[in-house]
């Protein structure tokens, strides 16, 4: 008995290629599935945040009545322009003092009281504090030291004592140069409102300029008594803000 042979099948199917390109078509349309999801949760997450900022700038509108341990600090520019308007005045007043104070002691030829962008700048002669070569503060200088040291202790502001000599040289064991010894009368005057009134270290700085800034020319007796000085500069706080320490 013959065996037939199986008839070819004669319908003609996909090209092979046709799978695969199927197969990618449906991984894309997967990828922009995922796409729209993802973006259909962030837009949840944006909505939810900005649900909660709305909600946050209606609760701190109105005030809580819930004590917080740490309520948050307000901004404290208002209280700074009212701080350096305070030192203003203060140091206002303070010129005026001084300045009366020196004409009842008969001192405005030795000493000066001004008002400048600097603050206040007290400017005392050689004579009203020292001995000539000396940075030792005379016992008749201690009334108008304790004036000052007074006047100090009820303000704040920082204080710069500035030593200031003619150009004459010096050249003894103790001051070899006008560098130290306008250096030991600013300390001295610093140490003296110190220990006799009890201010704050922090807020002195002593420097010693020698002979290198007069104030007038060293040519006359005269103008050698005015340029050995000390200058005691009550700094304006708005001044400090606005220059670097030391200037």
């Amino acid at each position: 008995m013959k065996h037939r042979k199986p008839r070819p099948d004669n319908k003609k199917s996909a090209p092979l290629w046709m799978v695969t390109f199927s197969d990618l078509v449906t991984l894309i349309l997967v990828f922009f599935i995922l796409l729209f999801s993802m973006s259909q949760i962030d837009m949840v997450k944006f909505k939810a945040l900005a649900d909660s900022f709305r909600e946050r700038q209606i609760l701190e509108f109105y005030p809580s009545i819930i004590k917080t341990e740490n309520p948050p600090t307000q901004p404290d520019i208002q209280s700074n322009t009212d701080q350096n308007q305070d030192g203003k005045d203060d140091l206002d007043n303070l010129v005026e003092e001084v300045q009366n104070y020196l004409e009842v002691n008969e001192l405005s030829d030795v000493a000066v009281a001004t008002r400048t962008e600097r603050g206040v700048v007290l400017v005392l002669q050689e004579q009203v504090l020292f001995a000539s070569g000396e940075a030792t503060i005379l016992p008749q200088a201690y009334a108008f030291m304790d004036k000052v040291g007074e006047l100090l202790t009820s303000i704040p502001n920082m204080v710069k004592v500035e030593g200031h000599t003619d150009n004459r040289p010096i050249s003894t064991s103790r001051y070899p140069s006008n560098w130290e010894l306008s250096s030991a009368r600013s300390s001295s005057v610093i140490r003296f409102l110190l220990e006799q009134h009890g201010l704050e270290p922090e807020r002195f700085i002593a420097v010693g300029y020698g002979d290198t800034r007069p104030i007038v020319p060293n040519t006359t007796e005269e103008n050698w008594l005015k340029n050995r000085r000390v200058e005691l500069i009550i700094s304006d706080p708005s001044y400090e803000s606005i220059t670097e320490p030391g200037q």
